[in-house]
């Protein structure tokens, strides 16, 4: 599923392609699951002759603002993607939406498995679900303080709190496995058992490896050869580019990747409501 680096990356295309030009004509497809709210004829008739001011980002969602009021909203689903192109001959298969631009190239919006979805809103940053959206990593900052005061008292899996998007916008599966990995955290970990140097370590890993999935436009042959990424697909016993091998578990109904000989648990040195203590005593 395309998360937080796929999408900002599109977002980047779309700023880079389509900022300033005007939308001269549409094209829809009769796809009344991925335009689920309101008809692609209507949502054509929204965008045509519209010029394109600025593209947003909140993590896993993008929208498109115009000269004009109203918002394109854009989920991307399991398989979504946007794309941009002159030639109508190399058009990507299953699009749902191509916004023919001035200069004559396009922009489009693929879904194969039509999971993400098309709307339209006067204000997409008020709208549902990106008004419930927690921080995004790669746009807001995330302190190991920030977490504490999250995660005082709370027995929940650290792995299920890094899915949860009203706590980390545009974290996905793959994300959190690399961050715990890297972080050499045990995914079963409670979040109220963790320790400072293990919050510490977990904001910090989470900004890096956002930021430079981010730097490589998301592509996998880009990351660093040593991260899990690489080897935690296919829920089959491997090994890491270290020689670790990975286990795969359901933890909070999702697929985890993870390797016990690094992310051990151990027993936290002082817990979260103490390191609030001590960030409150130092300011």
């Amino acid at each position: 599923m395309p998360e937080l680096a796929e999408v900002e990356t599109w977002r980047r295309l779309a700023e880079k392609t389509a900022l300033g030009k005007t939308i001269t004509s549409v094209e829809t497809a009769e796809d009344r699951i991925v335009m689920d709210q309101i008809p692609p004829e209507e949502i054509a008739r929204n965008l045509r002759g519209r010029r394109i001011l600025s593209t947003h980002r909140k993590g896993k969602h993008m929208w498109i603002r115009f000269d004009q009021p109203g918002d394109l909203l854009l989920h991307f689903g399991m398989s979504g993607s946007l794309n941009h192109y002159r030639n109508p001959a190399v058009a990507p298969t299953h699009e749902k939406l191509v916004l023919v631009l001035d200069d004559g190239s396009r922009l489009s919006y693929r879904n194969p498995r039509r999971i993400g979805k098309i709307r339209w809103h006067e204000d997409a940053r008020l709208a549902p679900p990106i008004a419930a959206l927690g921080p995004d990593p790669f746009l807001d900052t995330i302190s190991a303080d920030d977490l504490a005061q999250q995660f005082v008292r709370r027995k929940r899996p650290i792995k299920s709190a890094l899915l949860d998007q009203s706590l980390f916008a545009g974290v996905g599966n793959w994300i959190a496995d690399e961050v715990l990995y890297q972080s050499k955290i045990d995914p079963h970990t409670p979040c109220g058992e963790l320790g400072p140097a293990q919050l510490r370590s977990l904001t910090a890993k989470l900004h890096a490896i956002i930021q430079k999935a981010v730097e490589v436009e998301a592509d996998e042959t880009r990351f660093p050869k040593t991260w899990l990424f690489h080897h935690r697909w296919g829920k089959q016993a491997e090994y890491t580019a270290r020689g670790e091998r990975i286990c795969f578990e359901t933890i909070g109904g999702r697929t985890c990747a993870w390797v016990p000989e690094r992310q051990k648990k151990t027993p936290p040195t002082r817990r979260t409501e103490e390191l609030m203590e001590s960030n409150s005593n130092s300011t």
